[in-house]
């Protein structure tokens, strides 16, 4: 535990945020929810995504440091219906918060609404839900470097030469198509540097094991692919598998969990990837939530709070015309760092 912490302690101070921290009895963040039934609520994507179970480590540790009480909630696989579904039962039970990762922007609008219309603070997280269905949404960091970068990787593995894939999570995750927007306008506006690496191809696992590795093999059908951008930490694993299994000259970078990739990263079917702390994202999320609960912030932009350990916070404009609050930078794994990070997440 020792050794994790003065791991933790070296990414805050390159990410320039804190990182792992806020894990004692700080209640920084506000007090106790004074509204609903003390109940703050994390909806996942869906209950068995690894990445979300992280997000949400963090997320409990923060309320129960604030002094409330954590809910899981989640469906079995990624549908928006089932996420509405979940949204009516926390309601109809008066939690006193409500942060979601949505499945689909548009399609929880009117369950959300509906929320809000109770009195209950609803924010996204990870993936976000639009601007009418929120109060804020917690962005893990700037959407316009993470396409530029995965892109810019990309071409640095192949020496720029080959085609580029995307394997994605499902057609209507938010954060998903925003990081393929900057990806393509990294290639579209540097058509020389990237004339002998186009994008072949987007494809969508829907963050489902078994077709993210059936994405992936119809993937390497295509002899022009020779790297694949994995922007989802489910596509991220299955497409490491295929690629190792078949021992394929094809690279792989995206956004990957540390503990899961290391493998990979180690026999150079990934040469490195980028990342965020998941568990921060989640911690922020609760400290957000608080402070609306408490009415210390509406959301508005321009507007801050303090989040426990992590320090203050801003509320800024998003892309989508919304509010959203930025936990930091994404961070580069590769073969130097990824032995000591694969003990931490």
């Amino acid at each position: 535990m020792k050794i994790k912490r003065i791991l933790a302690i070296g990414l805050a101070t390159v990410m320039s945020a804190a990182l792992f921290a806020g894990c004692g009895n700080n209640n920084a963040g506000g007090d106790t929810a004074s509204k609903g039934n003390g109940t703050y609520a994390f909806i996942a994507k869906d209950v068995q995504n690894p990445y979300m179970q992280k997000v949400y480590e963090g997320f409990e540790e923060a309320c129960k440091d604030i002094g409330v009480t954590p809910l899981y909630k989640g469906p079995e696989a990624a549908t928006p219906e089932k996420q509405i579904e979940i949204i009516n039962q926390l309601v109809a039970q008066g939690v006193s918060g409500i942060a979601i990762t949505a499945n689909d922007q548009d399609a929880l609008q009117p369950a959300l609404e509906e929320a809000m219309a109770a009195g209950i603070p609803v924010i996204s997280l990870d993936s976000a839900v639009n601007k009418d269905s929120r109060m804020t949404h917690i962005q893990q960091a700037d959407p316009e470097k993470i396409g530029r970068a995965l892109i810019q990787a990309a071409y640095e593995m192949v020496d720029g030469e080959g085609g580029i894939a995307i394997l994605s999570a499902t057609a209507q995750a938010t954060n998903q198509n925003l990081w393929i927007e900057w990806m393509k306008k990294e290639l579209e506006e540097n058509p020389d540097k990237y004339a002998k690496t186009p994008l072949v191809k987007v494809a969508y696992g829907d963050d489902d094991p078994t077709k993210s590795t059936s994405e992936t093999q119809a993937l390497l059908q295509n002899p022009d692919v020779k790297v694949i951008i994995a922007p989802t930490t489910v596509g991220m694993l299955a497409a490491g598998k295929v690629l190792q299994d078949k021992k394929s000259s094809v690279l792989l970078t995206g956004l990957g969990l540390p503990s899961e990739m290391a493998p990979f990263i180690e026999d150079g079917t990934c040469p490195w990837m980028y990342l965020w702390n998941p568990v921060e994202i989640g911690r922020l999320s609760a400290y957000t939530m608080n402070a609306l609960v408490n009415e210390e912030i509406t959301g508005a932009v321009g507007e801050t709070f303090t989040a426990g350990a992590i320090g203050e916070k801003a509320i800024t404009e998003a892309a989508d015309g919304g509010t959203e609050v930025m936990v930091g930078d994404p961070f580069k794994f590769d073969k130097d760092n990824i032995a000591q990070w694969k003990e931490v997440y």
